[in-house]
């Protein structure tokens, strides 16, 4: 049993993910995993990427972990309780992004070990590389 994402899966999420992005043909892509007491376990962004997203993602990342809701699931409560969000992204020092493109990685056993984020392109698009990445690493995904 996986309990916990190592480095080495880690660098195959990343890769996995630019692999599926470069298939759907998306725009450059940046990739942050980490480990399931959010701290950064790898970080990489393609060429062409604008400086704000490897914040973005790791903000995707993060609320995941920090809820224990894929960020689609934190997307539909911001809609509709956005004062509940705004307040924990407070809590948090605004390091939260509450929309898709933020995806829990569960062990088989359903155990959270992590969360993916990425950004660049549309926020399904970003979750769609999310899942395909995870997957790959034989975890399972969990949008939200």
């Amino acid at each position: 049993m996986t309990s916990e994402i190592s480095q080495d899966m880690a660098h195959e999420i990343m890769t996995t993910a630019f692999a599926k992005a470069a298939e759907m043909g998306l725009k450059p892509l940046t990739v942050a995993v980490l480990d399931a007491g959010g701290h950064l376990k790898a970080l990489s962004r393609q060429d062409g990427t604008s400086t704000l997203r490897p914040e973005i993602a790791q903000g995707k990342a993060r609320g995941a972990i920090s809820m224990g809701l894929g960020s689609r699931a934190l997307f539909k409560r911001a809609q509709e309780q956005p004062y509940f969000i705004q307040s924990m992204n407070a809590l948090s020092d605004g390091s939260l992004v509450p929309v898709p493109g933020g995806v829990l990685a569960r062990n088989p056993d359903g155990r959270i070990i992590g969360a993916v984020g990425i950004t660049g392109d549309s926020s399904d698009n970003d979750e769609t590389c999310a899942i395909a990445a995870i997957e790959a690493v034989g975890l399972v995904a969990d949008a939200g």
